[in-house]
């Protein structure tokens, strides 16, 4: 029997570099995509999944990470005396109960391994999900909940993965890959940032991850790799052949949200799907491109 997954961790200590100046004293995460923050998208898909602690992996000047979660009385008490009651119900559906968030400190940045290591003692010794912020994932059925209900059947450790072009496999973990069953693959061995030359396939990790507590001892003594960061696909990598690991390929599209296009992308494509600017989202995409046609 599978145990279930309670927990989640969120890497959110980066500095967020390639969207200076916008992230000098903003975090990243709280960049808005519509209307949300992408630290929220992630909350939301986490919650979505079943997920009940939220481990938030920060650095200096990220607390607005967790007041963000946090009830703020005097905005409460404003918008209930002035009858805003679809804004009241948009900020209590986005309030975490208390002893639902919790967060530690990453003191420095030494990659995605160290950031997840960091959060050992507030796991414990039972499985846990990992969500990136910067991969958005856009989907009928969220993506960790896709990976949880598939984890309730074949158990030990999956990461979502998706094909990219071999040029860019030198962005990512590769998965060297095995028997495939639907949207399951067997994974032999993870790769990371492999030269495109020397990648043993195109599919890629991308930030969803179920992962066995196994992977704190193996982060405690891994060294540095790819970019002389501690990888968290380096540690995976020592897992494979110790029980199940899989490879899941989603259903939804992934936006690359560490990137200014990416980002872009992400805010176009959820606005065009959000209920009140939808409409007028669309109609100023349909008159750009006739202007740009037109010019043409």
């Amino acid at each position: 029997m599978t145990r279930r997954i309670r927990k989640a961790i969120f890497p959110v200590g980066g500095l967020g570099v390639r969207f200076l100046p916008a992230t000098k004293a903003m975090p990243k995460e709280m960049l808005p995509v519509v209307d949300k923050p992408l630290i929220q998208y992630v909350v939301e898909e986490a919650k979505a999944a079943g997920i009940e602690q939220f481990i938030f992996v920060t650095s200096r000047g990220k607390s607005v990470l967790e007041d963000h979660f946090d009830f703020d009385a005097e905005l409460h008490e404003t918008l209930t005396r002035r009858g805003k009651t679809r804004e009241l119900a948009i900020l209590d559906a986005l309030r975490l109960e208390a002893g639902q968030v919790a967060s530690v400190r990453q003191p420095e940045p030494r990659g995605l391994g160290h950031a997840v290591w960091c959060a050992r003692h507030l796991v414990g010794d039972e499985p846990v999900a990992v969500l990136l912020p910067d991969d958005l994932v856009q989907a009928r059925t969220p993506c960790l909940r896709q990976m949880v209900d598939i984890y309730a059947e074949v158990g030990g450790n999956i990461v979502a993965v998706m094909d990219v072009p071999r040029e860019h496999t030198d962005r990512y973990g590769i998965l060297k890959t095995g028997r495939e069953r639907g949207r399951l693959v067997e994974v032999e061995a993870l790769v990371e940032k492999p030269k495109p030359a020397e990648a043993p396939s195109t599919l890629s990790v991308i930030g969803r991850y179920i992962l066995q507590p196994q992977v704190f001892a193996l982060l405690e003594d891994q060294k540095p790799g790819a970019g002389n960061e501690v990888q968290l696909t380096d540690a995976m990598a020592r897992m494979i052949g110790h029980g199940p690991f899989h490879g899941y390929r989603f259903e939804g599209t992934r936006y690359d949200c560490g990137d200014k296009a990416g980002f872009v992308e992400a805010t176009i494509a959820f606005a065009l799907e959000h209920e009140t600017v939808g409409p007028a989202v669309r109609r100023a995409i349909i008159e750009r491109a006739r202007e740009l046609q037109s010019g043409d």
